[in-house]
């Protein structure tokens, strides 16, 4: 709140710090005094409403509110007896004026203290409890590091998060998120970057924690319109490297490979990458320094004693961060409703052999997520010591190999891997598919196998299908249809036991608080209920209440050593990609969509006359997906008749306005159309003029 904008209350003005006074219940000195009483002489009735406002905000207690009813007529008194001492009595002539600026003013200090009570309700400690009461100027005033989780909260996927100090902002992943079952059409989506656009000469770079699609997959339209670095580790700049290639941005982007335990300066930011563990390799935690503490963003993580490649996380180098002192955790939540530890990833390759020694004789299919670049070693590693050549089919899953195998992360011996066209080559017993499509990907291979609109690979009874992955949420449905079509064809397919999950589990949280002791917690990476879950291990681990945050994308939260606050709100809303169209989708579009898959299309067709208005042709109507025309031609026939008479009725009045023939026409239709079948197709006119 600005100390020097003047606020309206009950009737006169008040500077900012008396304003602040009144609001937080502080006792004013002998001259403040004397104004808040002539406050409420000067109108009374919008006195009252004012102070009870004020009051109910300073003072939940409601016996507060009935003393100051009690001694509002005692004020009165003194109040116009000092008018009448002092010629005051002019500021009753101006009630009428002062009661406009006190309406404007008390919806403003209401606008203000809804969105303060919302950002107070950010922290753990205020969503278990009913304390309202925030310190309003702290929190409009605090200034410090700001972290700005553009996405990646309430949902799985699209995670980016920006981090500013001053003229610093550095970007820590940049990530696309899968549609949901209502958004039709829509291929995936981005996150809204219009802060960063807004800030552009603030921006150092991307860092990214590895090179998974909910945190590299937007990077290729995103650089597009903010051209910075970007700074990940080997295998993860690979990856998008193969992206920059097909956007054509390969050339015009920087990219720089860091080492584990490698710092890089950004700014006013100093920036770590410490190893740790995930279904992909090359997986980092981040440690960013900045002016006003460290940072520690764990990025997605597990601990793996075992990894299949590389060594496990690096737990030292997180404890000695932690005894300098951790300013705030931002940590994974995924899988925060689990309790225990993470399975580790090499325990799969066991899976896998005893699956190849069941079905020894069986052609074996294995659909995996293509980045899971672990995975597929174990699968080639099961495929060489059961004797089988090694197939690798899906888009995505033959360039991650590729990149993955030039710079060394998989190891397939020579002669191993083949074509699929020379599948036919070989028997059943010697063949292993390593495929995308495990969470049911309409157009993915492992879908169009099962569909048999595969042009190489059909499924026959007795193949060996493996789902080596676990549904993402909102993926079951797709999954189960897949399967059964498996199932129908004779396929015997797996998906128990085959597969570990690359997130920590609620005592591998515990580990890193543990190793961190941070002054503030962030959980990140999940939907709500694990933001949630993840808050009460954070306060388990003795981070208090009103130091754990739960943000949503967009929320700004501003800390200092002293305090932490959710002090203002940046737009983060998704952007819908669709084809080659990128944000050119909104929600009337998709509300379009949802009508037109839900009930169809009618379009009504006419020609007129131009000048005479007189009917040439029509009216004729198209349905699509609403009725079938021929089984339905009555129907169709008395809509037709309805048409023509709201026609009529338009053309008959002396002046006529095609927008409201239309619309008549629109009423009409759907009221008639609604009467015979409870239904309400999207109703579009057409009038041509000839």
């Amino acid at each position: 709140m600005d100390t020097y904008v003047h606020k309206t209350i009950g009737g006169a003005s008040l500077k900012g710090k008396e304003t602040t006074a009144v609001l937080n219940n502080i006792r004013p000195n002998t001259a403040d005094t004397a104004k808040v009483r002539t406050i409420s002489k000067s109108n009374s009735n919008t006195g009252n409403r004012a102070n009870s406002n004020t009051g109910n905000r300073a003072n939940s207690n409601t016996s507060n509110r009935a003393n100051n009813n009690n001694n509002n007529s005692k004020e009165k008194a003194i109040i116009t007896g000092k008018n009448n001492k002092n010629g005051q009595g002019k500021v009753m002539n101006k009630t009428n004026k002062v009661e406009q600026e006190n309406v404007v003013t008390i919806n403003a200090q209401k606008e203000q203290d809804t969105v303060i009570n919302r950002r107070s309700k950010k922290s753990l400690a205020n969503l278990m409890s009913n304390n309202k009461q925030v310190d309003k100027n702290g929190i409009t005033n605090l200034n410090g590091l700001k972290i700005i989780p553009l996405g990646g909260l309430e949902k799985i996927g699209m995670n980016i998060t920006a981090i500013e100090y001053e003229d610093t902002i550095v970007v820590v992943d940049c990530g696309l998120s899968f549609p949901e079952d209502e958004m039709l059409g829509i291929d995936f989506i981005i996150p809204d970057v219009t802060y960063l656009k807004d800030n552009i000469e603030k921006v150092k770079g991307f860092v990214i924690t590895h090179g998974h699609e909910d945190h590299i997959g937007a990077l290729p339209y995103i650089l597009k319109e903010i051209n910075v670095p970007v700074y990940a580790t080997k295998l993860t700049v690979a990856i998008i490297e193969n992206k920059l290639k097909e956007h054509n941005l390969l050339k015009t982007t920087k990219r720089k490979v860091i080492k584990y335990g490698q710092s890089i300066n950004l700014g006013c930011f100093r920036i770590e990458f410490v190893r740790t563990n995930h279904s992909i390799a090359d997986a980092s935690a981040l440690a960013i320094f900045t002016p006003a503490g460290t940072i520690f963003h764990t990025g997605d993580f597990k601990v793996d004693y075992t990894p299949v490649f590389g060594s496990p996380i690096d737990l030292q180098r997180i404890g000695e961060i932690g005894k300098k002192g951790v300013l705030a955790l931002m940590c994974d939540s995924t899988n925060a409703e689990r309790s225990g530890y993470t399975m580790s990833e090499s325990t799969v390759g066991k899976t896998f052999d005893n699956i190849f020694a069941d079905y020894n004789k069986q052609r074996i299919i294995v659909a995996t997520f293509a980045s899971n670049v672990d995975r597929v070693q174990q699968i080639v590693n099961s495929a060489v010591k059961f004797g089988r050549k090694v197939v690798i089919e899906g888009r995505s899953m033959v360039n991650i190999v590729t990149t993955a195998s030039e710079i060394g992360y998989i190891n397939i011996p020579e002669g191993v891997l083949i074509e699929i066209e020379q599948m036919k080559n070989y028997t059943d017993d010697q063949i292993v598919m390593i495929t995308t499509g495990s969470q049911g990907e309409s157009m993915a291979a492992l879908s169009r196998m099962a569909a048999s609109i595969h042009r190489k690979v059909f499924i026959k009874p007795g193949d060996v299908v493996i789902l080596s992955s676990t549904p993402i949420p909102g993926n079951e449905k797709s999954v189960s249809r897949v399967i059964n079509e498996l199932s129908m064809k004779g396929a015997k397919v797996i998906y128990q036991d085959t597969h570990v999950s690359g997130h920590a589990c609620q005592e591998e949280i515990k580990l890193i608080y543990a190793l961190t002791k941070p002054k503030y917690a962030i959980p990140v990476h999940g939907e709500y209920r694990h933001l949630i879950r993840h808050a009460e291990i954070a306060e388990l681990m003795g981070v208090p209440k009103d130091n754990i945050f739960l943000l949503s994308s967009g929320d700004v939260l501003t800390i200092t050593e002293e305090k932490a606050a959710v002090t203002d709100e940046v737009t983060a809303q998704g952007i819908l990609v669709d084809g080659l169209g990128v944000g050119d989708v909104g929600n009337i579009v998709l509300r379009d969509r949802q009508l037109l898959s839900e009930n169809g299309l009618i379009i009504v067709v006419m020609s007129l006359e131009k000048g005479s208005n007189q009917v040439i042709s029509g009216p004729d109507i198209v349905s699509r997906g609403f009725v079938y025309v021929r089984e339905s031609e009555n129907l169709m026939e008395e809509a037709r008749e309805v048409v023509e008479k709201a026609l009529d009725k338009c053309l008959a009045k002396p002046s006529t306005d095609w927008n409201k023939m239309k619309t008549e026409i629109k009423e009409s239709l759907n009221d008639y159309i609604w009467k015979k079948t409870k239904r309400n197709p999207m109703i579009l006119p057409i009038i041509m003029e000839v």
